[in-house]
């Protein structure tokens, strides 16, 4: 029996529930999703301390999911893009069915083991790569065979699953299997499973960035500036760590090229845009070493 597959007694007549009785059934099963993400914390640690290795060796984040997961997958690659500023041929999201599934169902696409042994041999996968494969069944044919591939190809393979003993687990360095149990809906994955994978990847992706030195003091200070609204936020977040005034600091963004760390470097250490590059790539792009080194 699939977990994600389970049928809860407790919602058999859920149809003939008010209106709140079926929200509040709902909104309780996506408590308890993330209840079942936090009892899987420390697989993520290890799997953020893994991947981290790989990627400042160079690597890539390569998703890989099937339907809802697919979906999920993508929408966490998209985002480390401006988040981060991280390179986008540095995160890849491979989708079962091609591109046209990320917003129409394809049918059959999950049970092609092919098409993503084809997509991952045009990467050139690489033993730095980091390949995260997911499925609420933990079964999906797609996901498998794309982790088994990554191993084959010494690549780092994680597997995010719903059901606990699945086969995904197998063929993953780091299996997060999060018993998010039956759903309201029986089966419909979009919903507990769902919530829990997007919790793990928030979780898991986040700490990655963490760990590389892109945040401080609880700021996106990688993130490059792209509209309005990031120019200002930009600019507030060099005043404010800087301890400058705003106007210095967007004087020390224009001076280096809306990089917030020079920026701040620059007006903490009262160096020039040369100088400050020279310290933060001897601090290994960390500023908070940056700023604390002798």
């Amino acid at each position: 029996m699939i977990a994600t597959e389970g049928v809860a007694s407790r919602y058999t007549a859920l149809e003939t529930w008010n209106t709140g009785e079926m929200v509040d059934a709902m909104l309780e099963g996506q408590l308890a999703a993330i209840s079942a993400v936090h009892a899987v914390r420390s697989t993520i640690a290890r799997a953020v301390d893994a991947a981290t290795v790989r990627l400042e060796r160079g690597g890539r984040l390569i998703y890989l999911g099937a339907g809802t997961s697919g979906r999920i997958a993508t929408l966490d690659a998209a985002e480390l893009i401006p988040t981060f500023n991280w390179p986008a041929e540095r995160v890849i999201s491979i989708m079962a069915g091609g591109e046209r599934a990320f917003t129409t169902p394809v049918e059959g696409a999950e049970d092609d083991e092919d098409e993503v042994i084809r997509a991952l041999t045009h990467l050139g996968l690489c033993s730095d790569d980091v390949v995260i494969g997911l499925a609420a069944s933990g079964r999906t044919p797609f996901a498998i065979s794309g982790l088994r591939h990554g191993q084959a190809r010494g690549a780092l393979t994680i597997g995010v699953l719903n059901s606990p003993g699945g086969p995904l687990a197998s063929v993953s360095d780091i299996a997060i299997e999060v018993d998010s149990g039956a759903e309201v809906l029986a089966g419909s994955t979009r919903m507990k499973a769902g919530t829990a994978q997007k919790a793990v990847l928030t979780t898991l992706s986040t700490g990655i960035f963490l760990r590389m030195g892109y945040v401080y003091r609880g700021r996106m200070v990688e993130m490059k500036p792209t509209n309005e609204k990031l120019h200002k936020r930009a600019a507030m977040m060099v005043m404010e760590l800087s301890g400058s005034s705003l106007e210095a600091a967007k004087q020390a963004l224009a001076a280096s090229d809306n990089s917030i760390k020079l920026a701040i470097i620059m007006l903490r250490r009262q160096l020039d845009i040369d100088e400050a590059r020279t310290l933060l790539e001897k601090s290994t792009g960390r500023l908070h070493m940056a700023l604390e080194s002798a």
